[in-house]
């Protein structure tokens, strides 16, 4: 859930032993959507909640698919790309294990700070290899070829420029490596816009307003309506430079993955 923030740093959150110095990223002052960062800070407290009520708890299986054609193996050193509270960031860190790394990035505080909770709440030893970064979707501050595998949820569609966006993840990823992005699906279907737009009136936006987050909800049908669809994401990525570029409809057409190969 990311587009641009104030400044790129490293967050002394993780149980885990401290970065070295190769691991540790310089400072810099960035762009910021300040908009867009504070909607997200605010929905942050209920974010988890508002996703199993309003998916019925779906959203957690395609999020295993997306982790899944990522491609991420034990031992790896992986990115989840818009964080957010850190669900793909903690599947991600099963599959690399305790050798592995995860760094987990988004340009929500709020939800960096959630995310930091629940690492220390859950049991399992390997989360301790998480790191989260509070920075930049388009600036990563990552050196180049740096990672086996990229996941990125719900977040390329609110980045202010898509294709800088592949770029920087084109950047990052080692050669052969891919790209796993998950999010709402543009579908040049009618019948299925029309279904996904109803539910968002009748269904996402009443139960928002319940938690006093109308308008933080309602913006969810225009960010869809300015995306780009399936055919489209997979021409952008060949166009940033990926071999190969994959969407893949799920959830009845209503979520779409991209999976791209550097």
């Amino acid at each position: 859930m990311c587009t641009t923030v104030t400044a790129v740093l490293s967050l002394p959150l993780s149980s885990g032993p401290p970065l070295s110095p190769a691991r540790r990223f310089v400072r810099r002052p960035v762009r910021c959507s300040s908009e867009r960062q504070a909607l997200f800070n605010r929905i942050a407290p209920v974010y988890d909640s508002l996703n199993d009520l309003l998916s019925l708890g779906q959203h957690r299986i395609w999020k295993r698919m997306a982790v899944s054609w990522s491609g991420a193996k034990m031992g790896d050193s992986v990115l989840d790309l818009c964080c957010g509270s850190g669900d793909l960031a903690f599947l991600l860190s099963e599959k690399v294990g305790s050798n592995g790394k995860v760094n987990g990035l988004d340009f929500s505080k709020e939800q960096l700070s959630i995310a930091a909770s629940r690492q220390q709440l859950l049991s399992k030893k390997c989360y301790k290899n998480i790191e989260w970064v509070e920075g930049d979707a388009l600036n990563l501050p990552f050196p180049d070829g740096y990672f086996d595998a990229i996941t990125m949820g719900y977040g390329l569609r609110n980045v202010v420029d898509k294709r800088k966006a592949l770029q920087e993840i084109y950047r990052v990823l080692k050669a052969g490596s891919r790209v796993s992005i998950l999010d709402f699906n543009k579908s040049p279907q009618p019948v299925t816009s029309l279904i996904q737009e109803w539910m968002i009136d009748n269904v996402v936006v009443p139960v928002a307003t319940g938690y006093g987050l109308e308008e933080e909800y309602r913006y969810l049908k225009s960010s869809i309506k300015e995306f780009i669809t399936g055919k489209e994401l997979e021409s952008l990525a060949l166009e940033v430079g990926f071999s190969k570029g994959k969407h893949y409809e799920i959830g009845g057409g209503l979520m779409g993955n991209l999976v791209a190969v550097r």
